[in-house]
C-alpha cells in the first residue's frame, strides 16, 4: 500500500520506484532543460523519462483494475492516486490516460482530464474512446467550440458513434443550432433506442426549434423506457449526462 492509498499487491521491486515514477509522470516526459533544443519526438522523450527498466505493463494492469474498483466504489481519491500509478507504470499505454482521465473528469480535475486525454491521443490519434472523453469533458466544462470540434472529429473516425452524436446534439443546442441539434438527436436515437437520454435531448432540440409536437412525442418516449421522466425532481441527474443547468429547467417543462 502507497501512502494509504495504493491497492494491496504482491511484494516486487515496484515500490523501490513508485517515487520516481510519481515524479516522471508529472514530468509530463519533458527532456532536461540542457537538451531542449533537441527536437524530440513523443517516443523520444518517453524512452528518456521513462527507462526500460521503470516500465511494467503487468504491474500498470493490476494497478489499474484496483483503480477501477476504487472508481466503481465511489472512492475517487484512491482510484486516482492509484490510476496515476497504473499510468507512470506503463506510460505507453493510451488507455491508461484515458481510464486516469475520465476519473480526473468524475472528480472534477477537468484541466487534469484534459491534459491526461491529449496525452492518450499524442499516443494514439485515432482514438475514438479518447476522442468522446475529451469531447464531454470540454461539453461539461462549457467550451462548446472544443466539443464540437472534438467529437466531429471522433465521428470521422466512427460515423455510427452515438456518444458523439449525443453530445453533440446537446452542444449545438447550447450554441442555439437548432437543425444542427435536431440531426444529431435524432441520430442517436437511432443508434440506441433503448437509452432514455438521446430522446431526452432530441426533446429538448424539436422544443428549441418549436416544433412542440415532435417534442412531446420524444420526450413521451424517454417517459415510456424509465417513468422516472415523470417527476421534475428527477431531472437532476441528467447535469452527469452532460445537460447545462439551463437545459435541465428547459427539460421540466416537458414534464407532464
Amino acid at each position: 500500500m502507497i501512502g494509504g492509498f495504493g491497492p494491496q499487491l504482491q511484494p516486487g521491486p515496484e515500490p523501490v520506484y513508485l517515487a520516481i515514477l510519481l515524479t516522471l509522470a508529472a514530468c509530463q516526459g519533458a527532456p532536461p532543460q540542457a537538451l531542449g533544443s533537441i527536437p524530440w519526438s513523443v517516443a523520444g522523450r518517453q524512452a528518456l523519462a521513462y527507462p526500460a527498466f521503470l516500465v511494467q505493463p503487468q504491474t500498470a494492469d493490476r494497478y489499474r483494475q484496483q483503480g477501477l474498483n476504487y472508481r466503481q466504489r465511489g472512492d475517487l481519491e484512491r482510484a486516482l492516486a492509484t490510476l496515476t500509478i497504473a499510468a507512470a507504470l506503463d506510460p505507453g499505454n493510451p488507455d491508461g490516460y484515458i481510464i486516469l482521465g475520465w476519473t480526473q473528469h468524475l472528480a472534477g480535475q477537468r484541466p487534469a482530464a484534459i491534459a491526461s486525454l491529449h496525452r492518450a491521443l499524442d499516443q494514439a490519434p485515432d482514438s475514438v474512446p479518447a476522442l468522446n472523453a475529451l469531447g464531454i469533458v470540454y461539453l461539461v466544462a462549457g467550451d462548446l467550440t472544443a466539443a464540437v470540434s472534438t467529437h466531429n472529429r471522433a465521428l470521422a473516425l466512427q460515423p455510427d458513434n452515438e456518444i458523439a452524436h449525443y453530445n453533440l446534439c446537446l452542444a449545438h443546442h447550447r450554441q442555439g443550432q437548432w437543425d444542427q441539434a435536431i440531426h444529431h438527436g435524432q441520430r442517436a436515437t437511432q443508434l440506441e433506442p433503448t437509452n432514455p437520454h438521446p430522446w431526452v435531448a432530441l426533446a429538448l432540440a424539436y422544443n428549441a426549434a418549436g416544433d412542440g409536437t415532435r417534442a412531446r412525442a420524444s420526450y413521451d418516449q424517454a417517459l415510456a423506457l424509465d417513468g422516472g421522466y415523470g417527476q421534475r425532481s428527477y431531472l437532476d441527474h441528467l447535469e452527469q449526462a452532460g445537460f447545462s443547468g439551463e437545459q435541465i429547467g428547459a427539460i421540466g417543462a416537458l414534464v407532464p
